[in-house]
C-alpha cells in the first residue's frame, strides 16, 4: 500500500508509531544493541576518520546510525535489548530515534527484498579497493554534466575523486575535517555549498545531525537532485525517494569497512532523475 510521501523524518517516525507502515512498533522489541567506535586511515592518507555507530536488531534487521562523540555512551546499550521500537522511536537521543525507525523500516521492507533496488556488489580486497568501488558506486548515480558544482556533505576523500572523475566540481562540506587530501578547504557551512550547488550528494549522517529535513527542503524547492549515500538511516533516507530524495545508495549493516570479502550495497533511483547543467542553473 503506497504511503502518504513524509516531508521529514518527524513525519515519517509519526507515521510509523501510527501503524500507517505496517506492524506497531509497541509489538516489536529490540533483540541485540551494541554501540561501536571504529577508526580508519586509507593507505595513502593523512586522515583518521572516526566512526561511532548504535546498531539495534529486530527480528532479521539491523538499524543503525552513526553519531559524533560524546552523544552516546556505550552503557546505553546496557539496556536496550528488550525495549520496543516505540519506546526507542520515543527516545530523547536521535541517534537513538534515528537508529530505531532505521531498524522497523529495514524489518517491514528488507533491502534484499526490495523491487525497485539495485543489488551493487564490493568487489573482496583492501580497504582502500572497497572504497573506492564503494564511492564509484555512489558517484554513478550522479547524472551531470561536466563543470556541475557537486556540494559534498559529509567527506570521504575517495568520493571526492569520484565526483570529479565524472566531470563535476566538487564543493566540500563537514563539521570534522578542514582540508581534503589534496589541500582543498573543506567548508563547514552547509548552506554556504547548498546556494551554489547543481547537484548534493549528502552522508545519512545529516540524519542524526539535523541537517537532513533542511538539505530535503533545500533541493526539493530549488529542484537540485540530491543523492544520499548512507550506512546511517539507509531505508529511513530510502521513504523520501521522489519526495526530494534523487537517488540512494543503501549500505545496510554490516557495513563495507568490516569485511575483507564481497558484500552488497543497494542502489535506488527516483522515478524521473533529473539531469543538472554546469552553468550553475
Amino acid at each position: 500500500m503506497p504511503h502518504p510521501m513524509p516531508q521529514t523524518v518527524a513525519e515519517l517516525t509519526d507515521a510509523v508509531l501510527s501503524g500507517a507502515h505496517g506492524p506497531a512498533p509497541r509489538n516489536l522489541a529490540v533483540t541485540s544493541a551494541f554501540w561501536l567506535y571504529h577508526t580508519t586511515r586509507l593507505a595513502g592518507g593523512e586522515v583518521t576518520y572516526h566512526n561511532h555507530y548504535l546498531v539495534l536488531r529486530v527480528g532479521h534487521a539491523f538499524g543503525a546510525c552513526s553519531f559524533e562523540a560524546g552523544e552516546l555512551a556505550p552503557d546505553f546499550c546496557e539496556n536496550a535489548s528488550g525495549h520496543t521500537l516505540e519506546t526507542l522511536l520515543r527516545n530523547e537521543s536521535a541517534p537513538v530515534r534515528v537508529a530505531a525507525l532505521d531498524a522497523y523500516l529495514s524489518h517491514v521492507r528488507p533491502h534484499r527484498d526490495a523491487a525497485d533496488a539495485e543489488p551493487v556488489t564490493l568487489p573482496a580486497g583492501t580497504p582502500e579497493i572497497r572504497a573506492r568501488a564503494r564511492d564509484a558506486s555512489i558517484a554513478g548515480l550522479l547524472d551531470i554534466e561536466p563543470g556541475a558544482k557537486v556540494a559534498l556533505i559529509g567527506v570521504v576523500n575517495p568520493l571526492v575523486a569520484a565526483i570529479r572523475d565524472r566531470g563535476g566540481v566538487c564543493l566540500p562540506c563537514d563539521l570534522n575535517l578542514r582540508t581534503t587530501q589534496w589541500g582543498d578547504r573543506v567548508g563547514d557551512d552547509m548552506t554556504e555549498v547548498l546556494g551554489e550547488a547543481d547537484a548534493v550528494v549528502a552522508t545519512g549522517m545529516t540524519l542524526s545531525n539535523g541537517t537532513f529535513d533542511l538539505i530535503l527542503e533545500h533541493c526539493r524547492e530549488q529542484g537540485v537532485p540530491l543523492v544520499v549515500y548512507a550506512q546511517t538511516g539507509s531505508a529511513v533516507a530510502r521513504a523520501f525517494l521522489s519526495g526530494g530524495v534523487t537517488a540512494l545508495n543503501a549500505e545496510p549493516f554490516p557495513f563495507s569497512q568490516f569485511s575483507a570479502d564481497p558484500t552488497l550495497m543497494y542502489r535506488y533511483r527516483a522515478d524521473k532523475p533529473v539531469r543538472t547543467g554546469g552553468d550553475g542553473s
